[in-house]
């Protein structure tokens, strides 16, 4: 069986309030997990302490089993040092967009002309 780590919405429209759960990765979303591992609330400020609120020794447990965080899970428990972190690379990302590639063109035959 696949354990996912991973957030489970709650809370009303346009007030999200998320569960930190241990889950089978064939379950929905807001569906059936195993176990409660802790909460997450986006509308709390940043700096807040219980904005993320995380059962350590359970999830200490899950990924001992090889449950698989989630990537914005996995970035909470970086950011708790609960797992070592990963080096991310979107080198799409960095590329310039449409309109910029245009403006740039143009912006080079100016040059040429002049």
């Amino acid at each position: 069986m696949a354990m996912k780590i991973r957030l489970a919405r709650g809370g009303s429209k346009k007030r999200p309030f998320y569960r930190v759960v241990a889950a089978d990765s064939r379950m929905p979303r807001d569906g059936r997990y195993k176990e409660k591992l802790g909460t997450y609330n986006p509308l709390l400020p940043k700096d807040r302490e219980d904005r993320i609120n995380m059962d350590v020794d359970r999830i200490k447990f899950w990924l001992a089993e090889g449950a698989v965080p989630t990537d914005r899970v996995s970035r909470m428990l970086e950011s708790a040092g609960i797992v070592p972190k990963k080096e991310r690379n979107n080198p799409i990302k960095a590329q310039l967009g449409e309109k910029a590639k245009a403006r740039l063109a143009e912006k080079e035959s100016e040059q040429e002309s002049e």
